[in-house]
């Protein structure tokens, strides 16, 4: 059995979490490939290494003295390597570092050394191999990610080691240059290299002791999801639930390998299992709750509209020539509403609206601003009756306005929109019908 284990910036801060972080590893044989990312921030007032290396960079482009601000990077590290006690020294790394700032590398360069270095402090801790991500994880000439040849390089690279330390966030071009995930960083390292040795676990290691039903800066100590889906977790995440981004689940996904999130500083709680499908039943009908505020609802009318071919692609044409994607697409027998981000609708509004009239010739169209969409997701929700109407009777109760109700085909999310200024009080009533009425 073989696990890939990816730890955080914020577990892996300081020497005090290195040494949590290796007694994770070491009590369990299986967790074999390590994922580190880069040392995050030791208190509220403190920076992240990437920060320290971005700004760093931005000293050396612009021709500035950036000796001081490497030095400073160098003692982050330093401090690590002697709280643990390793005959290590990393003086030749960083004068590598500062050659190639004054010869411009570029900022993913840059960015990436974050985790090139924590990943040689990992190895020399754990006692590991060290795998440069460089050597091993690609991008082709556009910037994609190349997935066949990276599965084909990391698997036979992997193959021959017990155990190994792959840093997360970056890889290399076609000319060897370094390249970083745009978004999830070292959680989709550590799923691609789970996907290259056909893991049997992918554990996610953080702050957080798994994936919550709601934003916990809005409910007071939500309750943990213990068991959630990669389609939940898809549609909670598309509206703004943080804890994976989506293009760190889809190479497990392909693989049918679950992702155990786990809680570095309490190692005892099981955390959240993200699987395939799973006969483990919620403890509740919903699985979370999550939204976003910031969005315009685009009404617009016609008189047998629904009997008029193509109408709804006329609708939509009027958006596309403004470069604008819709959020969701409710409709009626007469009426059609397009929501859309506001920030990006806001500057081309009457463009929008000429081109619905020029298009699709409308009776009227409306604009209303300032709403929030929020989903209720869960596979429960598939085989219990009055699931809507609860959700209905929780915001009448307090005294919210729903503006839109939209529930997809699957059966497993219900969007609602209201205002932006009601948004955490629908959440916390959703939350106290499905959660705190079943405790």
């Amino acid at each position: 059995m073989a696990k890939v284990v990816k730890f955080g910036g914020s577990s892996l801060a300081s020497a005090e979490q290195f040494e949590k972080v290796g007694k994770i590893i070491h009590e369990d044989k299986d967790r074999r490939y390590v994922v580190p990312s880069a040392p995050g921030k030791r208190n509220s007032k403190d920076t992240k290494v990437t920060d320290m290396l971005y700004a760093c960079y931005d000293l050396a482009e612009s021709g500035q003295d950036f000796s001081a601000a490497l030095r400073a990077i160098e003692a982050r590290y330093d401090e690590i390597i002697s709280g643990l006690g390793l005959k290590l020294s990393l003086k030749d790394e960083f004068a590598t570092i500062e050659k190639s700032f004054r010869e411009k590398a570029g900022r993913d360069y840059a960015a990436s050394r974050g985790e090139y270095l924590n990943g040689h402090i990992m190895a020399a801790y754990l006692g590991f191999e060290f795998v440069d991500a460089a050597t091993v994880i690609f991008f082709d000439e556009n910037g994609n990610f190349d997935a066949d040849k990276t599965q084909e390089v990391l698997s036979e690279k992997l193959k021959s080691m017990k155990n190994a330390v792959v840093p997360g966030f970056y890889g290399a071009m076609p000319d060897g240059s370094v390249k970083t995930f745009s978004r999830g960083g070292s959680d989709i390292t550590g799923s691609i290299v789970a996907k290259a040795i056909h893991a049997d676990v992918y554990e996610n290691w953080t702050d957080v002791s798994g994936f919550l039903i709601a934003d916990p800066r809005i409910i007071r100590n939500p309750e943990k999801i213990e068991f959630i889906t990669y389609r939940e977790l898809r549609e909670l995440a598309y509206m703004g639930a943080s804890v994976l981004h989506e293009d760190a689940i889809f190479p497990v996904r392909q693989e049918g390998i679950p992702i155990n999130i786990r809680n570095t500083n309490m190692p005892q709680d099981s955390g959240t299992w993200i699987v395939g499908s799973t006969c483990q039943k919620s403890r509740y009908t919903i699985t979370g709750i999550a939204g976003k505020k910031g969005f315009c609802a685009v009404n617009i009318e016609k008189d047998m509209m629904n009997s008029e071919v193509g109408f709804g692609r006329k609708v939509l044409q009027a958006f596309e020539e403004s470069d604008i994607s819709f959020e969701h697409l409710p409709s009626g027998i007469d009426t059609m509403t397009v929501f859309v981000h506001q920030d990006e609708f806001i500057h081309k509004e009457q463009k929008v609206v000429s081109a619905i009239h020029r298009l699709a010739k409308p009776d009227t169209v409306d604009i209303e601003s300032d709403l929030a969409l929020i989903a209720v997701v869960g596979r429960g929700m598939r085989s219990t009756r009055g699931t809507a109407g609860r959700i209905f009777s929780a915001l009448a109760h307090a005294h919210i306005n729903v503006k839109m109700i939209d529930q997809g085909s699957s059966e497993i999310n219900i969007i609602i929109g209201v205002s932006n200024s009601d948004f955490e009080t629908a959440i916390r009533a959703i939350y106290d019908i499905f959660v705190v009425t079943r405790l």
